[in-house]
């Protein structure tokens, strides 16, 4: 009896050993290596969460750029030959870190602007000598077709947080981050800048909106109990270019309805992203408190 005492070890297994313990049958496939993982989580072995984080690690092995990268039509890009007081408007708005620079249009990518370089002009005060081809990152690119695990480990090595997608032409077609990936393992990160993927619409205060274009007028019209008609446009950016009947410019504006509608981006095809200021504060809306 004292013999079969002394071979029981009072220690607590770890962790690691416990799991090891569950692949004793080792897997022979990534289908059977989830099944061992969810019957360790169903035996307390793991986590809900860090279950759900070696899956996410397993599955972006099996996914391709295509699959999460953000459409070109949705990229908030920076003209080369936009001056100071454009290319700061944009980034404040859009309140990304990093934007895509174009040349003759959104298919020619030439490098990337960081929002944090144009701090030295603003703590100068001389805008002068301005020019974003001058401050711009080389921009890295990548094939809608490649692995996400793969281009994972570039963005380690390379230290890029971004990568501009091409597609079988050599055409970009759009662009993709390192958080993109990240999410695909841990899960959705937002923070408070982001702008809500369903609704498109971000809320400045109770009558100053940022819409990207490609909103569906339906969308806008529940968001905003508006009652636009989406008979012969879809979206609101197509809303606005039949009202002003040309590609509009940055900046450019124009009165529909109850709604001020500014250009923040645009190129020379479409309107990409718009300021939108209501005559009267939306229904329900709370009004921000002052200062005390």
């Amino acid at each position: 009896m004292a013999d079969d005492q002394s071979s029981i070890d009072p220690r607590p297994r770890s962790w690691i050993e416990r799991i090891a313990q569950v692949f004793s049958d080792e897997p022979t496939d990534t289908k059977s290596l989830l099944e061992l993982l969810r019957n360790a989580e169903q035996d307390h072995v793991l986590d809900a969460d860090a279950l759900a984080i070696i899956e996410g690690a397993l599955q972006v092995s099996n996914m391709q750029v295509r699959e999460i990268m953000i459409p070109r039509a949705q990229v908030i890009t920076v003209d080369a030959t936009d001056s100071f007081e454009n290319v700061l408007d944009i980034t404040v708005t859009a309140s990304h870190s990093r934007f895509p620079v174009i040349a003759e249009n959104s298919d020619s990518v030439i490098g990337i602007l960081l929002a944090k370089d144009l701090l030295q002009y603003i703590c100068s005060g001389d805008r002068t000598s301005f020019d974003v081809r001058s401050i711009m990152r080389s921009a890295t690119f990548v094939p809608e077709s490649k692995r996400l695990n793969v281009l994972l480990k570039e963005f380690r090595e390379t230290r890029h947080h971004m990568a501009v997608v091409i597609d079988e032409y050599g055409s970009s077609c759009g662009i993709v981050t390192i958080e993109d990936v990240l999410e695909q393992i841990v899960g959705e990160i937002e923070d408070e800048y982001d702008v809500n993927d369903e609704s498109f619409i971000k809320k400045i205060d109770t009558r100053n909106y940022i819409v990207q274009a490609l909103t569906p007028i339906a969308e806008f019209n529940e968001y905003f109990s508006s009652e636009f008609s989406d008979q012969e446009v879809d979206t609101i950016g197509g809303l606005v270019l039949q009202h002003l009947n040309h590609i509009p410019e940055h900046d450019e504006s124009i009165d529909v309805g109850d709604f001020h509608f500014t250009v923040l981006n645009a190129d020379s095809r479409q309107i990409r992203l718009l300021k939108v200021t209501t005559t009267r504060p939306r229904a329900g809306a709370a009004t921000p408190e002052r200062p005390t």
